[in-house]
């Protein structure tokens, strides 16, 4: 199971740091990703982390703002996300992939595990 908090309404140029709580599964054996998906638009990616931590990956409008890690001694795993613009409004799902498939851009369809999601409105 995985419970996804921290969000909230923020003003743009905010900063938020999103939490997802990892129970049922054994967090080192998954890579964990953060998706998104903003109202009438699909579900995008945002950012994966490798099971170890020591490798990330960003989508572009992530980039330069936001920062992936984890903790897997206490199987959470975080987003936090700086200079926040109205465009990043969505909810944000944390999600959980099996660490035998490569480390790679996160694609939702190859993620077995997903929390409920957390809403971010940033306000201009």
């Amino acid at each position: 199971q995985l419970q996804a908090s921290g969000g909230g309404l923020v003003q743009a140029g905010g900063s938020l740091k999103l939490s997802c709580a990892v129970s049922g599964l054994e967090i080192i054996q998954y890579t964990m990703a953060w998706f998104r998906q903003a109202p009438g638009k699909e579900r995008e990616p945002v950012a994966a982390v490798s099971v170890s931590g020591a490798r990330t990956l960003y989508t572009e409008s992530a980039k330069g703002r936001f920062t992936i890690s984890r903790t897997n001694i206490n199987s959470t795993v975080h987003l936090q996300m700086n200079r926040l613009k109205v465009e990043d409004t969505a909810l944000y799902y944390c999600a959980a992939q099996s660490a035998r498939i490569a480390f790679a851009e996160p694609k939702a369809s190859e993620y077995e595990f997903w929390g409920q999601g957390t809403e971010v409105t940033v306000s201009s």
